[in-house]
């Protein structure tokens, strides 16, 4: 029997409680007092035991004491032993760990930063009961995983956080030595297991189900990050399947973008969205936030195409299934052309959506509206009739012609269709690419690509539209008139990827859902114009009828189609009544007489972020 054991034995055969004294008619009597669970007891004490119980409380209380103590430094012992035992356990851990004090440290850096809305998802599953499920946060670079790990750990009270334990994969790590590493952590008694930059295990992708069916299914609780996106996407569909709450952060949509970074400014997202490397740095300066944008021109545009983007699809092909999933793409692989390809793929389609633009430009008598809007200023600084100078069509099959010879020359060469179809789907996977539909009313739908990164297609689009501007056939014009056309197709550049955003937005947020919505999202194309956009809801046969302006200034012309009687009636015809029109732009909302509505396009795209 150990002292503690004697110790308990001792005190259980000595009086608790404590002695009174009370006088009743002149004469003394003394008691024995204490508490139990029910009720307070009392017993009478003869006068001779009122010293002999008086001594026996004494010693049961000095034994308390001395008890109390010998468990106290008892429990410091078994500490410090769990201590050395956790440590030694550690040591033998060849993944690079933090834990402890040192974690403690390396999460404050987190600290100061707001929290993407979908981080609610991860504090859900760390909460709720254990299951054999693990936690995945994956997207491309500079789009918050790591932050998100460090801001949920942050949320940990001390007992938690000493259970809790964060890897940084590398790719020196394997599968194997990992399942080692854990088997040591979990015998050390840590619970909570961050695991970042995962995908950079060559063998993650095959053999993922080892976190879920293993280790969760034994009460750990796992979050997995990682850069490579389509990594976790080929997990999800084989390794991973039903075990793992999927977590994409690649997206950002223009309300997350400004509640994190404070610039509410749709243009700013525009030429800058997408990701979060400003608020890296800091919250505050918009100044160090436009220098540090990940897409300030097409150089770091290209650079993070080709470290983010090309590398990320690279890396999962290679490591799924020996490369099954390379297809037709194994012989650029193999070339090293393959980063190549991708980027073409993508300059390709931000150069259609460039000529579109320039086309719609000229074609649709921007300029000459635009010149007339110069010729009749009032500030006689700002009024010119330099645009009544030249020829529109003239200049937009030179502009044609460039364009085309550069298509030619730099974007088409040792592409087969096959392969931008499957480069296509896996920029899909990614979450980078969407296509929106266009109702031509005659049954006919039309889909378009859409980037959901803003910046990486208005930088392009710019560096584009920059470069066919310097060619030697349109420097011959007036240097004046250049500026002019190039402002007014960056305006156009800008106008279109504006209606991206609220299209897309709008259908995200209104997708089919376990409430049974019943809405769509999508253009209407009439023979001479179009609706930006339409809401249709399939439940009350209704629509809603948008324009969407890149513009701050209420002008008539902008409600022309929404007023339009033909286009009212084809709408009606096939998407029932019109119930509102509505005019997005960048001005103060307003309502017209004839019932269309103005409403700020910023306030309306933060609205879709309101659950």
């Amino acid at each position: 029997m150990d002292e503690i054991e004697k110790l308990e034995k001792q005190i259980s055969q000595l009086p608790q409680g404590y002695v009174t004294r009370k006088v009743i008619n002149g004469k003394e009597y003394h008691y024995l007092q204490w508490k139990t669970q029910e009720k307070n007891e009392s017993q009478i004490l003869k006068a001779d035991e009122v010293d002999f119980i008086k001594a026996r409380i004494e010693t049961r209380k000095a034994l308390t004491r001395q008890l109390k103590a010998l468990k106290k430094n008892s429990a410091k012992a078994i500490i410090n032993s769990n201590k050395e035992k956790t440590k030694d356990l550690l040591s033998q851990v060849k993944s690079s760990i933090t834990y402890g004090e040192v974690l403690k440290k390396f999460i404050q850096s987190a600290a100061g930063f707001k929290k993407r809305a979908c981080i609610v998802r991860m504090d859900n599953y760390i909460n709720r009961p254990s299951e054999d499920k693990v936690c995945v946060v994956y997207g491309l670079r500079r789009t918050g995983k790591t932050t998100m790990l460090k801001q949920e750990m942050l949320s940990f009270d001390d007992e938690r956080l000493e259970k809790t334990i964060y890897i940084k994969a590398g790719k020196s790590d394997s599968i194997a030595s990992l399942n080692q590493d854990m088997k040591l952590i979990e015998k050390a008694g840590f619970i909570y297991i961050f695991i970042d930059e995962v995908t950079l295990i060559e063998d993650f992708i095959d053999s993922a189900s080892l976190f879920s069916d293993v280790f969760a299914a034994r009460g750990m609780k796992i979050v997995l990050s990682g850069t490579d996106s389509l990594g976790f996407y080929f997990a999800e569909g084989e390794e991973l399947y039903d075990r793992a709450e999927m977590i994409h952060t690649t997206f950002i949509p223009y309300y997350e973008h400004a509640r994190l970074l404070g610039i509410k400014d749709i243009d700013e997202y525009i030429r800058y969205g997408g990701t979060l490397k400003a608020g890296e740095l800091n919250f505050e300066d918009n100044e160090v936030n436009t220098e540090e944008a990940s897409f300030r021109d097409d150089e770091t545009a290209r650079r993070y195409i080709d470290t983010a983007i090309c590398r990320n699809i690279q890396h999962s092909l290679k490591c799924y299934q020996d490369g099954k999933y390379f297809r037709h793409l194994k012989e650029l692989y193999e070339k090293n052309e393959l980063t190549n390809a991708i980027n073409r793929i993508i300059e390709s389609e931000n150069h259609d959506f460039t000529v579109a633009v320039i086309t719609q430009v000229f074609k649709g008598h921007d300029l000459r509206s635009t010149a007339q809007m110069l010729r009749t200023a009032r500030d006689d600084d700002k009024r010119t009739d330099i645009l009544d100078q030249i020829d529109t069509s003239k200049i937009l099959n030179t502009l044609k012609s460039i364009l085309e010879i550069k298509e030619k020359e730099e974007l088409q060469t040792g592409i087969e269709s096959v392969h931008v179809s499957e480069i296509k789907q896996y920029l899909k996977h990614l979450d980078l690419i969407e296509n929106l539909e266009i109702d031509t009313l005659e049954g006919e739908r039309l889909e378009y690509t859409i980037f959901t990164q803003p910046g990486m297609r208005f930088c392009q689009a710019q560096a584009l539209v920059y470069s066919v501007m310097k060619d030697s056939q349109i420097q011959k014009l007036d240097k004046k008139i250049i500026t002019l056309i190039t402002n007014k197709i960056i305006e156009g550049v800008l106008g279109h990827m504006l209606e991206d955003i609220v299209i897309y937005e709008t259908k995200r947020k209104l997708m089919p859902r376990r409430n049974g919505n019943k809405k769509e999202v999508i253009q209407i194309r009439f023979a001479t114009s179009e609706f930006d956009m339409v809401i249709y809801d399939s439940q009350t046969n209704t629509c809603q009828a948008y324009e969407v302006k890149h513009s701050s200034i209420r002008e008539p012309r902008q409600t022309k189609h929404l007023a339009n009687p033909d286009f009212i009636e084809a709408t009606e015809k096939k998407f029932g009544k019109i119930t509102k029109r509505i005019v997005l732009y960048k001005g103060e909302d307003f309502s017209e007489e004839n019932g269309i509505e103005y409403k700020n396009v910023e306030e309306y795209l933060c609205e879709l972020g309101k659950e």
